[in-house]
């Protein structure tokens, strides 16, 4: 259980095209491609944020006394 072939998925398109229709079903891909373009640069900017709090805040201070 959990994998899926070729056959499997030919047969969920189809059941989706039939549901949905083809113009629907490209509007609901480029959403679904929107979401995940948008999730992961949030991701990248959260990454950056930790990046840039863990740096430290005066370098001069740590090297010269």
């Amino acid at each position: 259980m959990g994998n899926v072939g070729p056959m499997e998925l030919l047969v969920i398109v189809l059941i989706l095209l039939l549901l949905f229709g083809a113009q629907r079903l490209a509007g609901l891909g480029a959403a679904a491609g929107k979401t995940v373009r948008e999730f992961r640069k949030a991701i990248g900017d959260v990454e950056e944020g930790i990046k840039e709090a863990q740096k430290p805040t005066d370098p001069t201070s740590s090297s010269h006394s």
